[in-house]
Formats: C-alpha cells, structure tokens, sequence
C-alpha cells in the first residue's frame, strides 16, 4: 500500500490527514506497531487503515484530555465568553467576573448594585388610616399604579419592597464631628499647631468604631416612634397618621420584582457565550503543536489500540487449522493486555495532568516557598549584614 500522503481517506475522521507532521509520523507508526507485535516472525492481521485509524484515536484522545484540563484550569475565566472563536493552547488572564457574578443578587438586595432595576413610588398617605395595600395605592410620579404598569414586572409577578423612606430625621454630625472635644482626650492627646487659636487633637480609630456603634444604638432606642410592618400585600404604618397635614403627605418605597436570570436591565451578551464545560470552543489539538512528550505517549497508545484490534481480528477464529494440527490463536490475551495497556497510559497522563491545574500549581508554589524559608533559617548571617524576614 502507498504512503499515508498518497492514500484516499486514510483515517475515518481525517482530522489531521492535511498535517505534514502526522503524515510523517504515520507512515513509520506502521512499522513501529508491527514490530511491535511481532509482525517478523509471524504475520499481523493489521492493515495500514487499521493503524492509522487506531493514530488518528490516539491524538484525539490526547487533545482531550488536554483540554479537559485546561477547562479544569481555566472555567471561570472562560464562562460568557464568545463561543466561536478557537481557544485552545491559549493562556487566558484570570478574572473575577465569575466571582463577582456571584455576588451580584446580594449586592442587589442591599441596594448598591446588581443587574436588576428598583422601581421608587409613592402611597398617599390618610388621616386616621394605618394600612394600605402596596399592590393599589403604591404609585409613580404621574400617578400610575407601579405594579401593573412597570415594565421591569412586565405586569406580573411578586412586588419586594427594598426600602420604606418612613423614619424621623436625625442629626448625626454630633456623633463624628471632628471640631468638638468632647471625650477625646485633649488634655492628653492635644498638639498645638503653627497658629494659636487653632488645637489639634489625636483621634484613635477605636473613637470612630465606638462612636458608630453609639450611633447604631441611638437609632434603636432614642429614635421616635416611626416604623412600619409588612404582611402579605398590606404595609402598615407607625404611629397612626392624625394630622390634618396627613393627607398631603406620601410614604415613599423602593420596590423591586422578581428578576429573570436571562433578562437583566442591560443587554448582557455574555449569556449566550460559554456555559459550561459542553460549549467551550476547544479543537482538537494540531499534530505539530504536541512536543515530544505528548507525541510518545500517542505512540503508546496507538499501540495498545492497534493490539487490541488484532486481540478482536484474532478472537473471531479461536483455532486455524494447518497441516498436522490446528494453530492457537491469542486474541482473548491481546485484548487483556490491550486494554490493560490503554488504562495505564490513561490514569498516567490523567494525574500527570491533574496535578498541573492552575490550582495545583499555587499550592505547590506555595508549599516550596515556605520550604524556602525554612532552609533560609538556617543559612548563617555574615556579621550581622543580612536583612531577616519573618
């Protein structure tokens, strides 16, 4: 048979057929397995097909598991990305998109972020009337009702209020105003600066701690008697409103709607891009970018695959009859030995790989850089003239 370059189709898939490196490599793989298998003392079943098809398996496999750790690796820093574009052997820059993805909805419901719009409406507020139902009386500012008509609710949906505006105003400048002396020490602390009518005063950070929580406590225990409590779709409000005034006035919410994981408030385009492990744009691994290493561990395998095929071509007749008596055929130990063989290379290159990850390897340099300061310890300190950290 011609050379793998001059054959029509020679492997199934025909991956690597146009690359000048796998078409070498083909053509000696073949008397490599059969050597292997003994094909000078007696004939192996093997055609040329059959060993370049077990070839073209053997790299697939190995760009594989390539890739599969380089997602190991590189996951998070790869979801959303665009899924048409060819990414393998790159080395992609670390990012906390993922990270901050997951903090999004928490930082949501604190208000101060998120993907997810609020909506602010008021409810007018009545004489002698304690409730009001959020889903009726809660409008925008010309007068529409908030829950049917926004369109981050879309008409529908679970209203949640973020915030009530209910609360009796208060002055907190007494608390962190950095002009008065009270309880600050300055008969001990004070430091007088380059003109006389102005002092200076050190304030420790413990002051500021103190004084917040002080501030903290005063809100719960000193503040009027303004509160609110929400059940159902009722919001009831304290004190009961009694004034004539009353009727002029609003309470004012900040509301939101349930949110729709593929429906934020802006355009987000990296929800179509990479999901997961099934939709990463990984091809399969050019023949002429795999070194040394990657290509040996391909012949291994080719070859183990090539024996297992002549363990089935050699099972399908257990006996052959020649003159004089019948000749014994070993396909049953082939296959054994074969597939033996191909979960040996497997588990090899699977831990070989496993412990590369990007993972792995912070923690072995961790590891090695604490080994480094152990043996630091122990150097000697000429004369004094070293600078010792730690």
């Amino acid at each position: 048979m011609s050379s793998f370059f001059q054959v029509l189709k020679p492997t199934p898939f025909g991956f690597f057929d146009e690359d000048p490196d796998f078409q070498k490599e083909a053509d000696s793989l073949v008397t490599y397995v059969k050597r292997k298998l003994g094909d000078d003392i007696l004939s192996v079943e093997l055609t040329k097909k059959q060993i370049w098809t077990c070839f073209e398996e053997a790299t697939l496999e190995y760009g594989a598991s390539v890739n599969e750790y380089q997602t190991k690796s590189q996951l998070g820093n790869l979801l959303g990305s665009s899924t048409g574009s060819n990414i393998e052997l790159k080395y992609a820059h670390e990012t906390l998109d993922f990270i901050l993805r997951l903090a999004e909805p928490y930082a949501q419901d604190a208000g101060i972020g998120g993907s997810y719009n609020t909506v602010s409406g008021s409810i007018q507020m009545h004489k002698n009337q304690q409730d009001y139902d959020i889903y009726q009386d809660l409008k925008d500012g010309d007068g529409n009702l908030i829950f049917s008509s926004s369109l981050n609710n879309d008409g529908g949906g679970k209203l949640k209020i973020l915030e009530v505006y209910h609360f009796s105003p208060q002055a907190a400048y007494r608390f962190f105003d950095t002009t008065s002396a009270i309880n600050y020490l300055n008969n001990e602390f004070s430091f007088e600066s380059f003109t006389p009518e102005t002092v200076f005063y050190v304030l420790p950070v413990f002051e500021d701690i103190l004084r917040g929580g002080q501030m903290n406590l005063s809100n719960r225990v000193r503040r009027s008697n303004y509160s609110y409590r929400t059940q159902g779709t009722k919001i009831r409000v304290f004190p009961t409103p009694t004034a004539e005034s009353a009727t002029a006035r609003k309470l004012w919410l900040r509301v939101g709607f349930g949110s729709d994981p593929f429906k934020p408030a802006y355009n987000d385009k990296t929800i179509e891009g990479i999901s997961g492990f099934a939709n990463i744009p990984y091809n399969n691994i050019p023949y002429n970018k795999i070194n040394s290493m990657g290509r040996q561990w391909i012949r291994e395998f080719t070859l183990s695959l090539s024996k297992e095929l002549l363990g089935l071509v050699r099972s399908k007749f257990s006996t052959v009859p020649i003159p004089g008596g019948d000749l014994q055929l070993n396909g049953d130990n082939l296959i054994t030995q074969a597939r033996e063989d191909k979960e040996k290379l497997k588990t090899q290159i699977s831990e070989l790989l496993e412990s590369l990850t990007y993972d792995k390897m912070v923690e072995s340099e961790a590891a090695k850089a604490e080994n480094i300061q152990k043996v630091l310890r122990t150097v000697p300190v000429p004369m004094g003239k070293c600078i010792v950290i730690g």
